[in-house]
């Protein structure tokens, strides 16, 4: 992985990352009641429960990344897995107490990343984006089968002949690396190639490509890992996207057409979006889950471990898990909204770690 903001050069971007963290007004400590732990505060508290899903035995996680929830509210989640294990799913799929129901994308092994439920109409389907040597984009359905699969845009004019034809496990920002997917009311999405070109990619409903804004470069407009996006609706007359771009600790916003409009700081690394009511929900990386309001304003921190993990130096956490601390998180890659208003938080670490923040009335 040879791009400057990749896991690769995690290490050498903590110094810098932990110098310009601003912290939220409400940052959320840890406390325990008749054996709960609870983060949070006043009508935003949460029951942390670690390890929530639990797999068979016949699986096992392999680097944990995203999580999507569906009009049931089951829990779907991708990992990342190993290129070498090929018969071996890459999306387990929950129920909200936890219980397997089914698994499936074998496919996606190595390359596993970004996962949404999509309604349409009167069916739900998944979304789903693989990096590395799959470097593909797919709708399926719930069940896992598959609809269509896409690869690079070559109308784009910014890939290598190789990316949409022949693709191979190659980074760099004339490969196509996608992460990500942001949903429009007609149908439509946005798609962030996160690791690869830096560009962020419009399509119709029919995934046809449409055209792309972003690219490399030092922010207002372009990017450095623009790893997650979502649609911010939440004042109709003016709905943006909000990209996170991860190396630069911000989230940058722009309005549907991807004119830049402008810049929040204060983040760490962070990962992805999600939205309930006038809630906007982002995991970072750098140890934390925040949650802002309208105006992008912390409100509140859940499982704050910032100052340790980015004393880290030798990544040594995120492989020992006796060095996590019960109500604390270590990497958030992504985190989404149930439909009770309970958090599903996805973490980078390579066994695997999958904690529900169950709301608490």
């Amino acid at each position: 992985m040879k791009s400057a903001s990749s896991r690769r050069d995690f290490l050498k971007t903590t110094a810098a990352i932990t110098a310009g963290i601003v912290a939220a007004p409400n940052i959320a400590t840890a406390s325990r009641t008749n054996s709960q732990i609870i983060v949070g505060e006043k009508d935003l508290q949460f029951e942390v429960i670690h390890h929530f899903p639990q797999l068979p035995s016949q699986y096992s996680w392999q680097t944990t990344h995203n999580v999507a929830v569906d009009a049931a509210n089951n829990l779907y989640v991708i990992h990342e897995g190993h290129e070498s294990k090929k018969d071996h799913p890459s999306i387990f799929v929950f129920d909200e107490k936890g219980k397997f129901i089914r698994a499936f994308g074998n496919q996606y092994q190595g390359g596993g990343h970004g996962i949404e439920v999509r309604k349409e109409g009167n069916q739900e389907f998944l979304y789903v984006a693989a990096y590395q040597q799959v470097k593909e984009f797919a709708k399926l359905d719930l069940k896992g089968e598959v609809l269509w699969t896409k690869r690079a845009p070559k109308e784009s004019g910014v890939y290598h002949s190789d990316e949409a034809d022949n693709p191979a496990k190659v980074w760099g920002r004339n490969r196509f690396m996608p992460t990500n997917f942001a949903f429009l009311p007609d149908g439509g999405f946005f798609l962030a190639d996160g690791y690869g070109a830096f560009y962020i990619h419009r399509y119709d409903k029919d995934g046809k490509w449409l055209r792309s804004f972003g690219g490399d470069g030092a922010g207002e407009g372009k990017f450095n890992t623009p790893h997650g996006l979502w649609i911010d609706d939440r004042n109709p007359a003016a709905p943006k996207i909000v990209v996170t771009d991860r190396a630069h600790n911000t989230l940058q916003i722009f309005d549907l057409e991807g004119k830049y409009e402008r810049t929040i700081t204060g983040f760490g690394l962070p990962a992805n979006i999600d939205k309930q009511g006038d809630l906007l929900l982002v995991p970072e990386l750098k140890a934390r889950v925040s949650i802002l309001d309208k105006n992008y304003k912390p409100i509140v921190e859940l499982g704050s471990d910032v100052e340790r993990i980015s004393a880290d130096k030798g990544n040594k956490i995120r492989s020992d898990e006796k060095q996590w601390q019960d109500g604390k998180f270590v990497h958030p890659h992504d985190a989404c909204f149930d439909n009770q208003g309970n958090i599903y938080v996805a973490e980078w670490v390579g066994t695997g770690r999958v904690t529900k923040l169950k709301k608490v009335s």
